[in-house]
C-alpha cells in the first residue's frame, strides 16, 4: 500500500495543527482549496478532528498529527553521513 494523494492531503492538514497547545484549532473556509476541504471532511469522518471544517484534534487525531510531524521530520532531516546521489556504497 502506498500514500494516495488524498492521504497526503490529510497528513498535510494534520500538520496545520499546533501541537504545542490543545487550545488552538483550525478553520477551513469554504474558499479553501477543494482538496483541503475534502481532506478535512475525511479527517472528521475518521474521528480525528471535532468539526467537519476543522475544529480541534481528538485524542486519536492528536496521535495521528504527532506521527505525521515525526515522519515529516525524519524524512526531511539530512543524515550526518549522507551519501551523494549516484555514489556507490562499498562493503568493508
Amino acid at each position: 500500500m502506498s500514500y494516495t494523494s488524498d492521504l497526503v492531503l490529510e497528513m498535510n492538514t494534520l500538520l496545520r495543527f499546533d501541537l504545542a497547545t490543545d487550545q488552538q484549532g483550525i478553520k477551513i473556509h469554504t474558499t479553501a482549496d477543494i482538496g483541503v476541504i475534502g481532506a478535512t471532511q475525511r479527517l472528521f469522518a475518521k474521528g480525528l478532528i471535532t468539526q467537519v471544517d476543522g475544529g480541534y484534534l481528538t485524542s486519536l487525531g492528536r496521535d495521528a498529527a504527532e506521527h505525521a510531524q515525526t515522519l515529516l521530520s525524519i524524512l526531511t532531516t539530512v543524515p550526518a553521513r549522507a551519501i551523494p546521489v549516484g555514489s556507490e556504497v562499498r562493503a568493508a
